[in-house]
């Protein structure tokens, strides 16, 4: 049987997820400049939550967005850090 969490998968994963943390980091500025419906921060927060940290964190800089809500300088890159650390545990057990 094939496995689904193989390192090519999991990879392509973290590839895919980070390209829509940027993606909807930039989306969100340019509705925010046109006055129009927002992204609720939450679902910023949850794409980061979901190993999509270097991608948001990245756009969040590139953008310029976010980057005077303290919640946002200091809690993706918490989550990115906890997360970094938790694999680091699980690999080495």
């Amino acid at each position: 049987m094939n496995e689904i969490f193989t390192i090519q998968n999991i990879i392509f994963y973290l590839l895919i997820i980070n390209i829509i943390g940027f993606a909807v980091m930039g989306i969100d500025k340019r509705r925010a400049k046109m006055m129009e419906w927002r992204i609720p921060e939450k679902y910023l927060f949850l794409i980061t939550l979901f190993g999509g940290g270097i991608g948001t964190i990245t756009g969040m800089y590139t953008f310029r967005h976010k980057t005077k809500k303290k919640y946002f300088t200091i809690g993706l890159p918490a989550i990115l850090i906890i997360e970094v650390i938790s694999v680091i545990f699980f690999i080495i057990g």
